[in-house]
């Protein structure tokens, strides 16, 4: 759950005192869904969650959970950069 993605992604102005948030893995896609996130409840941020937890237990690629975070990421109406 620690390979590092080919394209990081950029969660704009979603951390602490409204700061840009770097996400380059699995790992920091689930600590950012779970603490820094916007919304409490979304499809595709469930779907997101679950994903990354098949991530981390070796049942889908990095890849998966990347586009994942980017699908809650829209549904958020989060601003990105991937």
């Amino acid at each position: 759950m620690r390979a590092t993605w080919s394209k990081p992604v950029i969660l704009h102005a979603i951390g602490e005192d409204g700061e840009d948030v770097v996400v380059e893995n699995s790992l920091g896609a689930s600590w950012a869904l779970i603490e820094d996130w916007p919304e409490e409840d979304g499809e595709a941020l469930d779907k997101a969650l679950l994903v990354l937890g098949a991530v981390a237990q070796g049942k889908a690629k990095e890849e998966d959970g990347r586009k994942a975070l980017i699908a809650a990421a829209l549904e958020a109406g989060v601003k990105i950069t991937a």
